[in-house]
């Protein structure tokens, strides 16, 4: 199975970019794949237009193959009083930096995969097609491999493995504890249930026969060597490539990733209601990290905008999300081209 990225997915290093929504576009994608492994484009935050537009830029810069990547929560219905508790919560802060309550908006800020995304996809035939949080509905995974797409899926425990595989996707990212971000956790939303990478990988590549790709806490070539060494077909990167030129990152977060609190990171669901991994800042100590006020994604979201927007435009980080791993080693101020080549250094003789 070692060769399964090169013969399915047609790349010359088994690397994945993982795709990070809000940090990044098209040109991370295109400067990964260029390189010979596989760029990934985050697809949940943007437009239907947006996609395309992307799509068509991915192309226009690289024939290498590429992978789009899509959210599968199912939308929940605003609740008013949760959504009330959550800004009551949030109140404090709200005073403190003058921010009138008309100014705070409700809704949600990410959209599920659906039938107009499907259609898309059906004219534009992306190579790879990765999911977060499950998969869509059988009739909408079937229409996504009548494209001709490879299909990807985050499990981040044994059982969400084996319904993935069950399910018919072509290959499984197994996500650790350790990987930055959201949890792509599906099946339960019990945060016990989630062990690290080099735990996880060997159990369910013991339980599912397609392929298996490594996420979370691998910043460099030892540790590509370590996950193929157990067998994953290729390894899945996000924090390594968080400095370079082509991700857009602010200077809020580019400054954490590069400090000593890189070193402390948590779960939290503040920022939108899962579960992620970020840097540990002032609202995830002083409300949680964890918080039961927090309404469902991605509804907690929006009513902690507001209070980003204002306290960066202050110079302070205390409510950004810093998403990175528990592993930012990596993570380095070089081209993407030239990160995913260090990282590829560790699958020679892999093969």
């Amino acid at each position: 199975m070692s060769d399964w990225s090169h013969e399915r997915l047609g790349i010359e290093h088994p690397i994945i970019q993982a795709p990070m929504a809000g940090v990044q576009g098209s040109a991370l994608a295109i400067a990964v794949s260029n390189a010979g492994g596989l760029g990934s484009l985050p697809c949940a935050m943007l437009s239907l237009a947006d996609i395309r537009s992307e799509l068509s830029t991915i192309r226009a810069q690289t024939d290498r193959p590429f992978n789009v990547n899509f959210f599968c929560h199912t939308q929940p219905e605003l609740d008013p009083e949760r959504d009330a508790a959550w800004r009551a919560t949030l109140f404090k802060y709200y005073e403190e930096y003058g921010i009138p309550a008309n100014a705070i908006p409700s809704g949600a800020l990410r959209a599920p995969f659906g039938e107009e995304a499907a259609d898309l996809l059906a004219q534009l035939k992306p190579p790879v097609v990765s999911f977060h949080f499950g998969l869509p509905s059988d009739r909408l995974l079937s229409r996504v491999k009548a494209a001709g797409c490879t299909t990807l899926a985050s499990a981040t425990t044994v059982e969400e493995a084996q319904w993935l595989e069950g399910h018919g996707v072509d290959a499984i990212i197994a996500q650790g504890l350790e990987a930055g971000g959201h949890r792509g956790m599906f099946l339960t939303e019990d945060v016990t249930t989630q062990v690290g990478t080099f735990a996880l990988l060997p159990q369910i590549i013991g339980k599912v026969k397609i392929p298996v790709i490594a996420a979370g806490g691998i910043a460099d070539a030892a540790g590509v060597a370590a996950a193929m060494a157990l067998g994953a077909a290729a390894v899945q990167i996000g924090t390594a490539y968080l400095l370079c030129p082509e991700v857009t990152t602010t200077s809020f977060h580019r400054a954490a990733l590069k400090s000593e609190a890189a070193r402390h990171t948590a779960l939290t669901n503040i920022f939108s209601g899962r579960p992620a991994r970020g840097i540990v800042n002032r609202i995830m100590r002083e409300l949680g990290p964890m918080n039961s006020a927090a309404p469902a994604f991605p509804l907690a979201g929006s009513a902690v905008a507001p209070l980003r927007a204002r306290a960066e435009s202050l110079g302070d980080d205390g409510f950004s999300p810093l998403w990175c791993g528990q592993n930012a080693s990596g993570c380095v101020e070089l081209p993407a081209a030239d990160v995913t080549r260090r990282l590829a250094a560790g699958a020679t003789g892999c093969r």
